[in-house]
């Protein structure tokens, strides 16, 4: 398998939907999610004129992205920062606009392939999921700190698990006896859980309680509709964004901050509607774009994957 875990899903849809913003000389591209860095590389070497700022929380990954980006040299700036901290970001480094902005909501590969990080349900590992090791609230904390009422609105509203009310019951059971600290000893109580016929179907019977955790304790719902508005407001008139998300709750929010920007906020009945009514966004996709099927044979990771791209239209007018 090697390399082919850290293929970027949906690679060259992304180039070919950012480009008309890109080829322009002095453009600047942003990559919201560098990750190990594989859709920063493959900006950089399609457009030659474009300099890149790239963003991850994760220290380990700005660290391997960096080494692969080094033949680059002053055309990529990577920053340690959560993608919400965009207009920081941008601010400090003396940006008022941008051409691009992508975002690969997927977790890093790599995050999702080291065993001790906690992500994986496949292996036993310590329950962690921060993504930046260095700051918050651990997996294993959630689970034995937070009211029932709150694990099961986070099942529910996160991962989407019908099973969450039975799934809690037997958490807050077993925490009483002795604290979570590991990833197996969490799937083999949701496996104990869950009635037969729940176990049958989609996967593996944890993965919506893994995927719910990891959201909780990276806030990544909520520093998503901070980020997306952000990253449209960052952009100059012609520029582009477009992002990639995994699960229904992220592609909604996407589609509702897209939708909106497209429309038009004039109150009903104008004749001519003023500049400052006028939409901000025109969507570049019809509604969510899949992989094709040759790319989820080759890859299985971008099987959930969503594609939603826009183009900014006009300027804000205050």
């Amino acid at each position: 398998m090697g390399q082919s875990r850290h293929v970027p899903v949906m690679l060259q849809r992304c180039l070919d939907l950012l480009a008309p913003a890109l080829e322009r000389p002095g453009a600047i591209v942003v990559d919201c999610t560098l990750g190990l860095g594989g859709h920063s590389e493959a900006l950089l070497a399609r457009f030659p004129e474009a300099r890149l700022v790239a963003l991850d929380r994760d220290k380990e990954a700005l660290r391997l992205s960096g080494e692969r980006l080094a033949p680059f040299g002053e055309r990529a700036t990577l920053v340690h920062a959560v993608y919400d901290e965009l207009p920081e970001v941008l601010g400090r480094l003396g940006i008022p606009h941008v051409a691009g902005v992508l975002f690969d909501l997927g977790v890093s590969s790599m995050q999702l392939d080291e065993a001790d990080r906690g992500f994986a349900y496949a292996q036993d590992a310590p329950l962690d999921m921060r993504m930046d090791q260095t700051t918050g609230i651990s997996a294993a904390e959630v689970l034995n700190t937070y009211p029932p009422g709150e694990l099961v609105r986070i099942l529910r509203a996160y991962g989407e698990e019908k099973q969450a009310k039975r799934i809690v019951a037997a958490v807050v059971r077993e925490r009483e006896r002795e604290p979570f600290s590991t990833s197996a000893r969490l799937v083999e109580l949701i496996r104990d859980a869950l009635p037969q016929a729940a176990k049958r179907t989609g996967g593996n019977p944890a993965k919506r309680t893994f995927q719910a955790l990891r959201i909780e304790v990276n806030g990544e719902l909520s520093v998503l509709e901070r980020a997306v508005p952000a990253a449209v407001k960052a952009l100059d008139v012609g520029g582009r964004i477009a992002v990639l998300s995994y699960h229904s709750l992220e592609d909604r929010l996407v589609k509702q901050v897209f939708a909106a920007g497209a429309a038009t906020t004039a109150p009903p009945g104008l004749p001519v509607v003023p500049e400052r009514y006028q939409p901000r966004l025109k969507l570049l996709t019809r509604g969510a774009e899949l992989p094709t099927e040759e790319e989820v044979a080759d890859n299985r990771r971008a099987a959930p994957a969503r594609l939603r791209a826009a183009q900014r239209i006009r300027e804000d007018v205050e």
